[in-house]
């Protein structure tokens, strides 16, 4: 089934933000990972629309959407959205961090949010011991440093592969994919930028108070420290579960579609209207 989704633009706070918009029923927002953009859900939007209203919108400063020039939260563009859309409370399906948006959500904004789905992430303040990712954010730090654009994109796209395979082990089209996506939004950003996010804070302690339906999926070989992070959010709110996608790592989507939109198809339906 083919399903056509238009691309939109709405002015919020400084800049414009991109979204797209497929599809009619209760609301589904897919929230991408950072230094990609909603292109990510490629393989979800169609069948999701076929069910439900799908928003995929591009976080500031990625893809499509304007770049900040003053403070701001991920999550009150998001909420800026769905009010702009005049949207029913929608569950919102993040991964990396779109879920830490999607939770952040939750948190700030609870009468916007029906459910949560949450791939590779806990909250918007995560926790980082495992090797593997000391050793990817120091070659993109080296990087960083050197002024390298594409050397720190080949160790961003390491994330693809997770701590137990290459990027030769993982499909060629999704590495395409996400070096196209992440080239893109570094594309956007120079060095001396400032960085103008606002952190949300106390994640971990409030979200015991989240009270509508979790679902944590982790892909079964990402890092130690993404499932776990996945796995303490599902124990620590009020209705949590979990799942995980075997033979992938942080993008379970992008690597095994279908397989990934089975457990999103069945937690949807699960969740009360």
């Amino acid at each position: 089934m083919t399903v056509t989704s238009d691309t939109f633009t709405f002015a919020a706070g400084d800049g414009r933000l991109a979204y797209r918009e497929a599809g009619a029923g209760q609301p589904v927002v897919l929230l991408h990972g950072g230094f990609l953009s909603g292109d990510m859900w490629d393989d979800q939007l169609p069948v999701l629309a076929r069910n439900h209203r799908v928003i995929v919108p591009d976080a500031r400063g990625h893809g499509g959407s304007s770049n900040a020039t003053g403070p701001f939260r991920h999550t009150d563009d998001l909420a800026a959205l769905l009010r702009h859309l005049d949207t029913d409370p929608a569950v919102l399906v993040g991964v990396s961090m779109g879920g830490a948006v999607a939770v952040d959500t939750a948190l700030e904004h609870p009468e916007l949010v029906r459910a949560l789905v949450v791939v590779g992430a806990g909250t918007s303040e995560p926790e980082f011991r495992d090797p593997w990712i000391g050793s990817v954010r120091a070659e993109q730090a080296r990087a960083l440093a050197a002024g390298d654009v594409a050397g720190w994109v080949d160790a961003f796209t390491l994330f693809a592969a997770g701590p137990h395979r290459t990027l030769d082990d993982v499909d060629p089209g999704v590495v395409r994919r996400l070096r196209e996506m992440t080239m893109r939004t570094v594309a956007k950003h120079t060095g001396a930028e400032r960085d103008w996010q606002v952190p949300v804070t106390g994640t971990w302690e409030r979200a015991e108070k989240v009270t509508v339906p979790v679902l944590a999926v982790s892909g079964g070989l990402d890092s130690s420290d993404h499932i776990d992070m996945a796995g303490r959010l599902a124990r620590t709110v009020a209705d949590g579960r979990e799942a995980t996608v075997d033979g992938t790592a942080h993008y379970p989507n992008m690597e095994r579609p279908d397989a990934f939109n089975e457990i999103l198809e069945d937690f949807l339906r699960a969740v009360p209207a």
